[in-house]
């Protein structure tokens, strides 16, 4: 039987976890998710189990001290850098689920610089981890179309986690029952966009298109797109994302008559 370690925070992890613990053929020896967070449905998911959890920190010191060992580790969009112990100990490797397609795009700000660029289609990547972020080999890249036009942070996240969801369990699976390492090739070149860049990005200059730029940064709770009056800064919504939050069934003294046939 393999034995796992699973990373992992967002709801299409906890999913994945879920799937991994209905599989008769692996143990899963521990769990690094956010469990400082009052609501984490990944370590509601373990703890249901019973399985381990760890932070980064306690996972590091039981891995130096033999406490922890795993075969394998799966990393669906962990946000810790991972190395030493967690790199050297498990033969079968760590692979991660990267939400853009590499080698293209490393780093954060991948659903934001789809939009800013009008691309029209994206990509999920499966790889190996190395020492660096998002640099080990590439196993798999699923795509999928985007609406360049209409297209929001937020929504094209939405589509990447089934996509996200039904590549974690093709490749896990083959790595699982092949318990082997999975044929892979370079990962090379690439922008990669640190989380500071990220924010920088943020800011409204000229001559930016306004309106693309607060789509690709819509993602509430999270500050979007801004510009800056004495100091402070304000969030910028347009009437796409007005229309995007209404509700269908009320209707207002703005709203645009329909024809009597």
């Amino acid at each position: 039987m393999i034995k796992v370690l699973f990373m992992g925070r967002k709801p299409v992890a906890a999913k994945c976890l879920a799937w991994l613990i209905e599989r008769t053929d692996v143990e899963i020896v521990g769990v690094l998710t956010d469990t400082h967070l009052s609501v984490s449905p990944t370590s509601e998911v373990a703890r249901k189990n019973g399985i381990k959890l760890f932070d980064f920190e306690s996972a590091a010191k039981a891995l130096e001290n033999g406490a922890l060992t795993f075969d394998i580790g799966f990393s669906m969009l962990y946000w810790r850098k991972l190395k030493d112990h967690f790199l050297s100990v498990p033969p079968l490797k760590i692979i991660n689920f990267h939400p853009a397609p590499l080698p293209e795009y490393k780093g954060t700000a991948g659903y934001n610089i789809a939009i800013l660029e009008g691309l029209k289609e994206w990509g999920v990547t499966a790889h190996y981890v190395d020492e660096e972020i998002d640099t080990g080999e590439i196993i798999e890249i699923s795509k999928l179309p985007v609406c360049y036009e209409t297209e929001t942070a937020q929504s094209l996240e939405e589509k990447c986690r089934p996509v996200l969801f039904d590549l974690f369990k093709k490749i896990a699976n083959n790595a699982i029952v092949s318990n082997t390492i999975l044929d892979s090739y370079p990962n090379k070149g690439g922008v990669y966009i640190s989380r500071q860049q990220m924010e920088a990005l943020k800011e409204i200059k000229e001559p930016d298109d306004i309106n693309r730029k607060i789509r690709a940064f819509w993602f509430p709770p999270y500050e979007g797109a801004y510009i800056k009056i004495g100091g402070d800064k304000f969030t910028l919504v347009n009437q796409f994302i007005l229309q995007s939050l209404s509700n269908p069934n009320n209707s207002s003294l703005f709203t645009t008559p329909s024809k009597v046939k």
